[in-house]
């Protein structure tokens, strides 16, 4: 089949937008505009939004239906979409599909991404041929947890999140738990009693065991939901805060353990069961496909 094939079938099938944990979170310092310099590690997890991608011949780019509580020209897909169009002259239109799986205001990266799959698969639907490079730049204008999901392997992070290293971190079963609350990111970064000079680690420190969360104390005294889920998902597991939340999640060495927990858990909450991956979702389909070369 050729490029240009693939590039046609591409636009029939509904490509993956994971969801990722932060497994470790120190904030080492904060910039002169606000911004908080952070050290993180950034896995993967097979639970996913999926997005399909219909072509249009007028040029628009729209949602095929908007999520509730977000107005179309607010969504990160539509303006993944435009940003595209605006920096290569792009004429091409889309209407995008998103069927939206993972919860809002978790700490998942949801949002962040579908815009990110709108990128990299209007990229190679439009034969627009940018570098993994340049859509990382451009994700960095949309939101600061997009290049992540940009770059699609598990990263080392620093800066605002933005400098990756690939890094393989063992692929374990998880249980996420999503409190019934949406934690106000800006809020826990403006809080006073936030840690902001925590001492800069290195990978191997992280290996061996240090995988903090400074916005962990901040975020449980704040919102009892996560400190009741904290609470609960620890008698299975070690629990930890994904990004500034509301997520909990923990990790398994073995899927019946992980199962045990979800069974014991999802009377009560919303929870997920998953399993870490390194390579994101969307690059394996990407190479199954032999939709990129």
């Amino acid at each position: 089949m050729t490029q240009k094939q693939n590039r046609q079938s591409a636009w029939m099938e509904k490509w993956p937008a994971p969801a990722k944990l932060n497994l470790m979170l120190r904030i080492i310092g904060q910039r002169e505009d606000g911004y908080h310099l952070l050290q993180t590690v950034f896995q993967f997890v097979d639970l996913c939004d999926w997005i399909t991608f219909h072509p249009v011949n007028d040029g628009r780019v729209s949602l095929y239906r908007t999520i509730s509580g977000v107005p179309e020209a607010e969504d990160l897909t539509i303006k993944a979409a435009n940003l595209l169009k605006t920096e290569t002259g792009c004429s091409h239109g889309v209407c995008i599909e998103v069927e939206k799986n993972l919860p809002m205001g978790g700490g998942l990266g949801g949002g962040s991404s579908d815009a990110a799959t709108t990128l990299v698969v209007l990229n190679e639907l439009w034969d627009l041929r940018l570098t993994t490079e340049k859509l990382m730049k451009f994700g960095l204008a949309l939101g600061a947890d997009v290049p992540i999901f940009v770059c699609g392997y598990s990263s080392w992070a620093e800066g605002v999140g933005e400098k990756l290293e690939r890094i393989d971190i063992p692929e374990q079963w998880v249980v996420i738990i999503k409190p019934d609350c949406h934690v106000n990111t800006r809020e826990i970064f403006l809080a006073k009693d936030l840690t902001r000079n925590s001492k800069s680690i290195k990978i191997s420190d992280f290996i061996a065991g240090q995988h903090q969360n400074d916005c962990l104390d901040v975020v449980r005294e704040r919102y009892q939901s996560v400190k009741d889920a904290l609470v609960d998902l620890s008698g299975f597991s070690e629990a930890r805060l994904t990004g500034t939340g509301a997520c909990v999640f923990a990790q398994f060495d073995s899927k019946s353990a992980a199962v045990d927990a979800y069974k014991s858990l999802k009377n009560k909450w919303q929870v997920y069961l998953a399993k870490g991956v390194n390579e994101s979702p969307l690059f394996s389909k990407l190479k199954f496909g032999k939709y990129i070369s």
